[in-house]
């Protein structure tokens, strides 16, 4: 090798140890200068060792969808795409999104932005019926997109989705999409049905008060009570089956001879509360919590004169004035279904109704016992249970 002098001299290599050590010799001088230089892999040898790239893309996916449906929160999902560029490609993959479950789709409300949207979208329009049902129900209820809101509901309840259908079947009850005149009973309480055959514990509780008051289907008191039973002895069955409920299985099972049973009808069925057994709050969906935490960021009121369904676990606002009914006894609480009533009856609202003289309309164009007829004639009235 010739250098900037024109000196001529030789290299030699000396491997020990997979280290190179290189001599170079200044043949002016007396001096050597020797210097130990780790070998440096090359891309073929270093790429053997690295078993993950190995791993067909097939495995990888079904970890993924392993993962993506039993994940407790959207981070134990979102934490592990950020990993690597291999799973933030495959982790989007339409098989990996639509066995993605209810937990690792509960955005909160606090944290909603565009990414969560297409998030939400993504796994819609993967086929994912937990996220049509939570997107459709932000849409409707949220961002004030009836249309697309109430087709994504649809979609999820084509798929036997039974939060879908009780929501729809509410819907119906009340004429939410459009005005008062809009409300299909029959076919509320066809959609109850369904969800009732599926196993939705409201949608039970609903039909059966429906079939006790004759809303929407002709009257079987009798038949209405024995759905009413069902309902509560899923609800049990549900507690028992819970993971916290072995926890603390004995504290609700403590008869509590103190409780007097206010404002029962001849008609009503009880629920376990009734009996003394302080059965815990069911735990709310997904959906719902989110719809409870968007209105009360934003005080409580959905807009001009529309209310918040009392239930603290359902979210639903008025989409219109004076849509949902209010108690009979108290006039001061409203909900948007009977199931709401029922288990806000066993919740708080047992402890807090009284009754009350008269109560005004909230417009104040009626007063007095007219006030109350006429809301009964239109159906505003719920029944305390």
């Amino acid at each position: 090798m010739r250098t900037r002098r024109g000196v001529c001299y030789r290299e030699v290599d000396m491997c020990t140890d997979n280290r190179v050590v290189k001599r170079r010799g200044d043949f002016s001088g007396d001096n050597v200068v020797c210097c130990r230089k780790r070998q440096r892999l090359a891309p073929e040898s270093a790429g053997k060792s690295d078993f993950f790239e190995a791993l067909p893309d097939d495995l990888v996916i079904c970890i993924l969808s392993k993962l993506s449906s039993s994940a407790g929160c959207p981070s134990d999902f979102i934490n592990v795409l950020l990993t690597c560029k291999r799973f933030n490609g495959l982790g989007l993959h339409s098989l990996v999104l639509s066995r993605a479950s209810s937990k690792s789709l509960a955005v909160r409300a606090k944290n909603w932005s565009e990414s969560a949207l297409r998030f939400l979208k993504l796994c819609a329009d993967a086929g994912n019926v937990e996220a049509c049902y939570t997107l459709g129900m932000i849409r409707f209820y949220c961002l004030q997109n009836r249309v697309s809101g109430a087709s994504l509901m649809a979609k999820a309840a084509i798929s036997s989705h039974a939060p879908a259908l009780y929501s729809l079947a509410v819907i119906q009850f009340n004429g939410s999409v459009g005005s008062k005149n809009d409300k299909d009973l029959r076919a509320g309480v066809a959609l109850c049905a369904r969800a009732a055959f599926l196993g939705h514990i409201d949608a039970l509780r609903e039909l059966g008060h429906c079939l006790q008051d004759g809303y929407g289907v002709r009257q079987n008191v009798a038949e209405g009570r024995r759905f009413l039973v069902q309902a509560n002895a899923r609800e049990l069955a549900a507690v028992l089956s819970s993971a916290s409920s072995a926890v603390s299985s004995r504290s609700w099972l403590t008869w509590n001879p103190h409780q007097h049973h206010r404002h029962v009808t001849g008609s009503g069925c009880p629920l376990l509360s009734d009996f003394g057994c302080n059965v815990p709050a069911p735990e709310a969906h997904p959906a719902s919590r989110f719809l409870a935490e968007w209105f009360a960021a934003r005080g409580g009121v959905p807009g001009p004169g529309l209310r918040l369904c009392s239930h603290a676990g359902c979210g639903r606002p008025e989409m219109r004035r004076h849509e949902f009914r209010r108690c009979s006894v108290c006039g001061i609480v409203n909900y948007c279904s009977r199931a709401c009533q029922a288990l806000d009856w066993k919740l708080r609202h047992k402890a807090a109704c009284a009754p009350v003289e008269r109560w005004l309309v909230d417009d104040g164009d009626a007063n007095g016992e007219g006030a109350v007829a006429g809301a009964a004639a239109e159906d505003d009235v719920i029944v305390a249970s």
